[in-house]
């Protein structure tokens, strides 16, 4: 087990979502210091709030293609959490920028980790490696069935770690993210949530739209569950391995959003339209290798999940309105 009292963590993309979670519960493991690395396009200083109140945490903006600031950033440190990355829809938009984070970036942080001497790295991966289930729940030794421009730089990157750990010895874990949600989620973008479509047409009194017929299934995992995770995974003696991080139970698109209507009370019923170009429509993650090996098992169930969102997005929205009007 490895030791994080006292040591120096760097988080390359932990303003994000999933990054400023980690930093939350990062905290109570007593590190010397924690920084931060983000050029807050997704991530966010509002984000830290609560942590950067700690006086441990540390926040520089930059960007993993910047060599020079990212080795800067890792001088002294000894572990590293890699969650940087243009998310599904901007790597549909933007490829080639998409190959300049997601894969020329993860080879950076690779090679700087490598040069600075980091003890170890959690590497933020994703499902979408494995493209729609051919079997489910899917194990880690499930076939990489992507054929998303995402997923493909995912791959690349688990590769790079793969790589360098055998010529290197550098040593890391990768976690493949089920659906990831939970408080600090984008709900402003144009490739949001469907948690955060659905709630926006419930606050405009519209019907919520579920393309096709409602049958797609999803592994959603809340956030501080992953966040957990992550921690559990650097502190872990295990290397070279990659494990799923879900709660390992399945939803469908029906059920999340007649769950969703019932939280906020609404009596809306939603209306079905023909089914868009959806990338995966069944994923379900075994959590097995992740409960043997690295002690992680999601806790928060789904109900639970979803009111935290929902009161989340109450409180988010009623500060924006508030800063506006000042």
């Amino acid at each position: 087990m490895h030791k994080l009292k006292g040591s120096r963590i760097l988080l390359i993309g932990g303003a994000g979502f999933i990054g400023s979670h980690i930093v939350d519960q990062l905290i109570q493991e007593e590190p010397a210091e924690i920084r931060v690395l983000d050029n807050l396009v997704r991530g966010k200083e509002a984000n830290l709030a609560k942590a950067m109140r700690s006086g441990k945490v540390t926040l520089i903006e930059g960007s993993l293609t910047d060599m020079h600031t990212l080795r800067s950033a890792l001088r002294g440190v000894d572990y590293v959490f890699h969650l940087a990355a243009l998310w599904l829809g901007e790597c549909v938009s933007n490829p080639r920028s998409a190959v300049e984070v997601n894969v020329v970036g993860t080879y950076n942080v690779v090679e700087a980790c490598r040069d600075a001497g980091v003890k170890r790295v959690v590497y933020s991966s994703s499902a979408s490696v494995y493209g729609n289930a051919l079997t489910i729940p899917m194990t880690e030794e499930h076939p990489f069935n992507n054929r998303t421009f995402y997923g493909a730089t995912k791959v690349a990157g688990e590769q790079f770690f793969r790589s360098f750990y055998d010529m290197h010895k550098l040593p890391y874990v990768g976690l493949r993210y089920m659906n990831v949600y939970g408080p600090r989620m984008d709900y402003k973008g144009t490739y949001v949530s469907v948690i955060m479509k659905v709630l926006d047409k419930i606050e405009a009194g519209q019907r919520p739209v579920i393309h096709g017929d409602g049958s797609q299934a999803y592994d959603f995992v809340h956030v501080e569950d992953v966040a957990r995770c992550n921690i559990l995974a650097l502190k872990a003696q295990v290397s070279d391995e990659f494990f799923n991080v879900g709660k390992g139970t399945k939803t469908t698109i029906n059920e999340l959003v007649q769950k969703l209507l019932k939280l906020t009370g609404s009596s809306l019923q939603p209306e079905y339209h023909a089914q868009e170009h959806i990338f995966v429509t069944h994923r379900l993650g075994s959590t097995e290798k992740a409960e043997n090996l690295i002690g992680f098992k999601a806790t928060k169930e789904l109900d639970e999940g979803l009111k935290s969102v929902v009161e989340w997005r109450r409180i988010d929205q009623a500060a924006v309105a508030e800063r506006r009007a000042a």
